[in-house]
C-alpha cells in the first residue's frame, strides 16, 4: 500500500483532524508499552530504528555499520523482524535455502554482510546470536521495541519526508510522537538534504549526523541502451531521481509497493517494457531478492550505500557504543 497523501500534508486537512482520536490512543498504546522494561543482553545492542511508518534508510545504515563492525573484526549480528517473511523465528538467514517470502528481503541483504538472525521476539533473537558467538548486535528496525534494551537508539530521518504532517498513525505517519522518540535516541541519522525542516523538530541536545545515498554508477551496466527502472521501495521515486541525476534517460518508470512479491504479471509486465524499448531493466538489490532466481539474469542492481558528511562520525559513534561511553 502507499501512504496517503494526507500524511504528508502541511497539517494533514481534515482527514488528520478526523483522525486525531484514534492517533491519541495509539500514541498512549505504545507509550505505555515503552515503559516495559526489556532484556539486558550481555552484550552491546545498537538499533536502526525510524518513528514513521515506510522506509528511511535503516537497513543502508545497518549495513554501513555491520560493514564498519566486520572491518574491526567484531563478531557482529544483525537482528530483524524479517518483515514480509512468515518466519517468526528465531532462525540464522540461510540465503541458500532462505527466500524473500520466508525471512523478508532486508534479511537476506544483511545476511550477505554478517549473520543475521529473524526474530519477531527480539530478545530471544539476542540469545540465539550470542549462543551462535555475537560479540556485539545491529538491530534494523525495532525502534518501538521494548522487549531488547537498546544501548545505542539511532533515529533514522529521510531528509526528504521527514515526519510528515507530524500526527501520529492513523493521522499522520508517525509511529508515536516526535519528542517521545528523540527522547530515547542517542543520536539521528539525517538522510538527504532536510527538505521538512526535520532537524529543527529534535531537542537541540541530540546530535544530528548527515549523510546522503550514493549511488552505484548505473550507466555501466547499460552498454549504450536505454533503461526501464522498477522499484518496490519505501519511496520507489527516491531510486528514479538518483538515476535521472546520473544522467540516465530512463524510457519507463515502473513503482510497486515496498515489499511487493513479485508474480507472474509482474515480471511479464517487465519484459514487455524493456522489449518494447530494447532497454536494460534496472532495479535495487532489495527488489531482485524478491525475484525468481531465473528472471534475476534478466536485470542489472544499482546498490546505494551512505555517503557521511563527516567520514569519521560513523566510526566515532561506533567507539562511544562499544565503549559504553554515556551520553
Amino acid at each position: 500500500m502507499h501512504p496517503p497523501r494526507f500524511w504528508s500534508d502541511p497539517d494533514g486537512g481534515w482527514i488528520a483532524r478526523l483522525l486525531m482520536p484514534a492517533s491519541a490512543l495509539y500514541a498512549l498504546g505504545t507509550a505505555r508499552r515503552m515503559r516495559r522494561p526489556g532484556w539486558r543482553a550481555p552484550v552491546p545492542v545498537l538499533c536502526c530504528g525510524n518513528l514513521t511508518a515506510g522506509g528511511a534508510g535503516k537497513t543502508t545504515l545497518a549495513l554501513d555499520l555491520g560493514r564498519r563492525l566486520v572491518g574491526r573484526g567484531r563478531a557482529v549480528q544483525f537482528l530483524t523482524r524479517g518483515y514480509g517473511g512468515r518466519m517468526r523465528g528465531p532462525v540464522r538467514v540461510d540465503p541458500a535455502r532462505h527466500d524473500a517470502a520466508t525471512v523478508g528481503d532486508e534479511a537476506l541483504l544483511l545476511a550477505r554482510v554478517a549473520p543475521c538472525i529473524v526474530a519477531a521476539d527480539r530478545a530471544a533473537g539476542a540469545r540465539a546470536a550470542i549462543a551462535a558467538g555475537a560479540d556485539c548486535l545491529v538491530m534494523d528496525d525495532g525502534f518501538q521495541n521494548p522487549g531488547l534494551h537498546q544501548d545505542m537508539p539511532l533515529l533514522v530521518i529521510d531528509g526528504t519526508s521527514g515526519f510528515g504532517n507530524g500526527h501520529v498513525l492513523p493521522a499522520g505517519p508517525l509511529r508515536e510522537p516526535v519528542a517521545a522518540g528523540a527522547a530515547r535516541a542517542r543520536a539521528a541519522i539525517l538522510i538527504g538534504d532536510d527538505l521538512t525542516g526535520a532537524a529543527a523538530a529534535l531537542p537541540a541536545s541530540l546530535p544530528v549526523l548527515r549523510a546522503h545515498l550514493e549511488m552505484d554508477d548505473a550507466a555501466a551496466l547499460l552498454d549504450g541502451r536505454q533503461a526501464v527502472a522498477f522499484a518496490g521501495i519505501g519511496r520507489p521515486d527516491k531510486f528514479f531521481d538518483g538515476l535521472r541525476r546520473q544522467g540516465l534517460s530512463l524510457a519507463a518508470c515502473l513503482p510497486f509497493p515496498d515489499h511487493h512479491p513479485y508474480v507472474a504479471s509482474d515480471l511479464r509486465r517487465l519484459r514487455d517494457a524493456a522489449r518494447a524499448h530494447d532497454a536494460i531493466i534496472l532495479t535495487t538489490p532489495k527488489d531482485a531478492v524478491r525475484l525468481p532466481v531465473a528472471f534475476r539474469s534478466q536485470i542489472r542492481c544499482v546498490d546505494v550505500r551512505l555517503a557521511w558528511a563527516d567520514p569519521a562520525a560513523p566510526e566515532r559513534l561506533l567507539d562511544l557504543w562499544l565503549e559504553g561511553v554515556p551520553r
